[in-house]
């Protein structure tokens, strides 16, 4: 994904003494971006001022800023700390989406529990297929995202230049996301930018001829503007015969925009939220474990007909998909 979907960082977090964050969960989210973008995300996702660090923690950072991307060994090395120091501390500065790993194992050995997680230096030696996925020692390199989480906005020029480079290109991600764009899919952003600052970039795209403005999408007021291909595209779409695909999507797929342009409640974005497609329209979710019918799958408001769609069918789509039986258990 070009932009994150979270991308301040709000994680739920294990409070340790002083209320401290200490680590993260299994249901922190995770943001996946492209490197090139990085800089733009930081300027519109500014750090919480009021972050509180450990003493460990403060060292470590401190440890990254000075050093840059640095192995696991290498950092207890430079910073003098223990290994089980370091550790923790790596684990509060990834709760508080201070630092990066080079690879998801770095995510996975902070997951698992103290009590299960290997010794340090019990793998040196071994081949590195031999070794506990789970280690921390191997996990690559710890670097840090940002180096400001403790300073206050200054509001100079270079900073306001910034921010206006970083809008634009949250606006060119967000178009080539969606195609089409108005005011109301804003509402699934958690950037701090208004339809305003969007808008005012928009018309000056469209006064240069390189994207269109009009009314695309029905049922959605304000302005719209979309590529020039995405409108080809709904075009032939509309011209296109339906043919009964059933697809399921995870709720925090971009494409889940119930309660945006269809009728009908939100569903939260979360991983383990399901979302069902019959022809293009949303007909029925799975959240909290509980599967529930759109309007749109009821035929008295027009929607698809009871025969098209059996109970069962939606029962196994939402809850086991295509997947190969031998890796349905993951599909949790």
């Amino acid at each position: 994904m070009s932009a994150p979907q979270n991308p301040s960082a709000r994680t739920r977090l294990r409070r340790g003494y002083g209320g401290q964050a200490s680590a993260p969960l299994r249901t922190s989210p995770i943001a996946l971006y492209q490197r090139e973008n990085l800089q733009h995300w930081l300027v519109l996702t500014r750090a919480n001022s009021e972050m509180e660090l450990s003493v460990a923690g403060r060292t470590l950072f401190d440890t990254l800023a000075a050093g840059g991307a640095l192995f696991f060994s290498e950092l207890v090395r430079c910073s003098g700390l223990l290994p089980s120091q370091v550790e923790e501390a790596l684990s509060q500065l990834a709760a508080l989406g201070l630092v990066t790993s080079d690879s998801f194992d770095g995510l996975r050995a902070l997951l698992v529990p103290s009590n299960k997680r290997p010794t340090f230096g019990r793998n040196i030696g071994k081949r590195r297929r031999k070794t506990n996925l789970a280690s921390i020692e191997f996990a690559g390199r710890w670097s840090l995202l940002r180096t400001d989480f403790a300073s206050q906005p200054s509001g100079n020029g270079a900073e306001s230049s910034a921010r206006a480079a970083a809008i634009e290109q949250f606006a060119r991600v967000f178009l080539h996301r969606y195609g089409v764009v108005f005011r109301r899919l804003l509402e699934r952003e958690s950037f701090p930018v208004t339809w305003y600052e969007l808008g005012r970039i928009y018309r000056r795209w469209e006064a240069r001829g390189e994207i269109r403005g009009g009314y695309f999408v029905g049922g959605v007021s304000g302005e719209q503007f979309a590529l020039p291909e995405a409108i080809g595209l709904l075009r032939s779409i509309r011209k296109t015969p339906p043919d009964g695909d059933l697809i399921a999507l995870s709720a925090a797929d971009p494409l889940n925009l119930q309660g945006v342009l269809t009728p009908g409640p939100r569903i939260a974005a979360l991983t383990a939220n399901r979302i069902l497609f019959f022809d293009g329209l949303p007909i029925a979710a799975l959240e909290a474990g509980e599967i529930r019918t759109f309007a749109t799958a009821n035929p008295s408001d027009g929607g698809v007909t009871d025969s098209s769609v059996s109970d069962l069918q939606i029962e196994t789509a939402l809850k086991v998909g295509k997947l190969r039986p031998s890796l349905r258990p993951y599909y949790k």
